[in-house]
């Protein structure tokens, strides 16, 4: 699937389809798949610009890590629905990215939600430094 257009020119977007697997037993996405459709957006945006995050691990012994999520629920995703996933960049510092996300169905916005990242040395796990490149493509999206 190709990233929709975003009309914002400093976010991206990713459309994503409702499957079943999505759902809870009332037939609505399940509260928690949406951080996991948040990943998605965040985990393609980063290959769009041209980063491999097993590339980052091997290459650059760094990795990123969710710190903090938070979400406000509008409105239910259902079975089938096109859904378009997006983020921008609300916050950045030297180790770590504040993303504000939403999940629309059209024009409809049904989640919103912020999600902090941490840039983590990969072998102590501690705090390290988002690499140069990487911040300044960030920096373009705040």
């Amino acid at each position: 699937m190709r990233s929709a257009p975003s009309p914002n020119p400093t976010a991206f977007t990713l459309p994503v389809r409702v499957y079943y697997e999505d759902t809870d037993a009332g037939g609505v996405v399940y509260y928690a798949n949406y951080l996991r459709f948040f990943e998605r957006c965040r985990t393609e945006w980063m290959r769009q610009i041209g980063y491999d995050q097993s590339a980052l691990a091997v290459e650059a012994g760094i990795g990123f890590v969710a710190r903090k999520a938070s979400c406000e629920y509008r409105r239910p995703a259902r079975l089938d629905d096109c859904l378009t996933v997006g983020l921008e960049v609300e916050k950045l510092t030297p180790v770590r990215i504040v993303f504000r996300q939403q999940v629309r169905r059209g024009d409809e916005e049904l989640v919103v939600g912020s999600v902090e990242i941490a840039c983590v040395n990969m072998t102590t796990m501690r705090p390290a430094p988002i690499p140069d490149d990487l911040y300044r493509q960030l920096e373009m999206l705040k």
